[in-house]
């Protein structure tokens, strides 16, 4: 007779590391313990700050939400090497989107990352923050683009030289789903001028941790201040023909390391 472990065993196995997170993410509506069969959990390393580790099974801890009757979105969701991430949209007792970063290690989930935010209306140009393409083309550009992407936070995001900005963006075919930007670019410049007399909404870019890429599709993972409160940035980009035409994004504060349910770390 087969025990539970081996037939979650046999489930984590037959799909790939696509498959599994979609199965793990929807498992939180569910509750099926076999979702959470593609975590080692007891190599998991949790960078979520205001997440416990081990004090609680992730099968223990998705049953118990899925009893608040949650609905999770995944829009899209990509793999570069050991790594797997996902834009998701959730419905909870409020509705956030979300990036999710897991890394992989013989065919198990063993470490996460996240970045959450509180979904807003639409944008000045009609974009929501998920709506847009979600198909990966031209996969023989994942380092072109990758690279691309890096050296735009480091001369835009970061350093502000905007006189470059044409280089990157498509600005006759450039769709922004960012709650606060539009397709015109004018708010971006605004929101990361060095110069700017409005601080309301000041975005400041210090330092770039990571760069994910499938194809058409890049995302940076980066940290800064928004009006001086530490925050962390996940960024999604389309590229074709070699510019941007397409961004998507959330922005979570990070909170005192006096807060921190685990020492992990944000990034």
């Amino acid at each position: 007779m087969q025990t539970l472990s081996n037939k979650l065993y046999r489930v984590s196995m037959t799909l790939n590391n696509k498959e599994k997170i979609c199965k793990l993410l929807k498992g939180i509506e569910t509750g099926d313990p076999s979702s959470v069969s593609v975590v080692n959990e007891e190599k998991y390393i949790q960078h979520n700050p205001q997440t416990h580790e081990g004090s609680e099974g992730l099968a223990e801890l998705f049953k118990r939400l899925s009893k608040t009757s949650p609905r999770v979105n995944i829009v899209r969701v990509f793999e570069d090497g050991d790594f797997v991430f996902a834009h998701t949209e959730y419905d909870f007792a409020t509705r956030n989107i979300g990036f999710e970063i897991f890394r992989f290690e013989s065919g198990y989930a063993v470490e996460h990352w996240d970045n959450i935010q509180k979904r807003k209306e639409l944008n000045s140009s009609g974009h929501s923050m998920v709506d847009g393409k979600t198909e990966v083309t031209d996969h023989e550009m994942t380092e072109s683009n990758r690279s691309f992407i890096k050296s735009f936070v480091e001369e835009i995001l970061i350093q502000g030289n905007f006189d470059k900005l044409n280089g990157y963006i498509n600005q006759e075919n450039y769709t922004e789903h960012s709650p606060n930007l539009g397709d015109n670019l004018v708010e971006l410049k605004r929101i990361l001028s060095r110069s700017s007399n409005d601080t309301s909404a000041f975005i400041e870019y210090k330092k770039c941790h990571r760069i994910l890429a499938e194809g058409s599709f890049v995302l940076s993972v980066c940290e800064g201040y928004v009006n001086q409160t530490h925050s962390s940035f996940f960024d999604l980009f389309h590229l074709k023909g070699g510019k941007i035409i397409e961004h998507w994004d959330t922005t979570e504060a990070i909170p005192p390391c006096s807060e921190w349910k685990n020492s992990n770390g944000k990034f």
